[in-house]
């Protein structure tokens, strides 16, 4: 796989979190500049191999078109480690061969990468990953720099949380009927929420509030809402 297999990674937006400049990708991704290390929240890789285990007509590829973008992002930011924000595989009905067969040949095209699964609620009922993977799993919070990485979103005393399961979206009305739902990062006091990354996710429509600023992702690119 190579980097000109993908459409090139959209431009960032810079915004200080905990001390620190972290960048908002609008692949739905954050990435830490200074510490080289990629966040990414809610793959749910598998969820439609779950959806058609249980006999709904759901279409195949979305975990070929997950890893995809996952390796776009990495052969352009060259992070030093790899932290999955929960809810990796999306169920233990995702453990199909072709699944885990995908997975692994992705991880075989970063064998060098350090990666950390923070345990999610979906982690917990799909299983950990293959220990052939090499993928650390680890409970909530990981503390890396000024950061909490967790899966729910929480406090914590003394650093910035980072995290993810709540796939949060907006929706934006124009005039008329006209409206559009966009996936988005939420940012409050101590508690930076990542969009889902995976395709087939949905989403938590988030509510405007004093202190909370929402950055939709649309067009391949990050913006910030005018506050409430």
């Amino acid at each position: 796989m190579t980097q000109e297999d993908h459409t090139p990674p959209g431009p960032p937006l810079p915004v200080t979190y905990a001390g620190e400049t972290v960048w908002l990708l609008p692949e739905r991704a954050l990435w830490w500049p200074a510490g080289r290390v990629l966040f990414v929240a809610d793959l749910h890789l598998g969820k439609a191999a779950t959806y058609r285990a249980l006999g709904q007509p759901v279409p195949a590829g979305t975990t070929r078109e997950n890893l995809a973008r996952l390796s776009a992002l990495l052969l352009h930011y060259q992070p030093r480690q790899l932290v999955f924000l929960g809810d990796l595989l999306h169920a233990a009905q995702a453990r199909t061969p072709s699944v885990l067969q995908g997975l692994a040949a992705w991880r075989e095209s970063f064998a060098a990468l350090d990666c950390v699964l923070v345990r999610g609620n979906h982690d917990s009922r799909a299983g950990d990953p293959p220990a052939s993977l090499g993928v650390r799993v680890v409970d909530e919070p990981f503390v890396i720099g000024p950061f909490a990485a967790c899966h729910h979103p929480q406090r914590h005393d003394t650093l910035g949380v980072i995290a993810g399961h709540l796939h949060p979206a907006l929706n934006l009305r124009g005039p008329g009927l006209d409206h559009v739902r966009l996936p988005c990062f939420c940012l409050e006091a101590g508690l930076l929420i990542l969009p889902a990354f995976g395709e087939f996710t949905g989403g938590w429509n988030v509510p405007r509030e004093a202190g909370r600023r929402l950055y939709p992702v649309g067009g391949h690119r990050v913006w910030q809402l005018p506050d409430a």
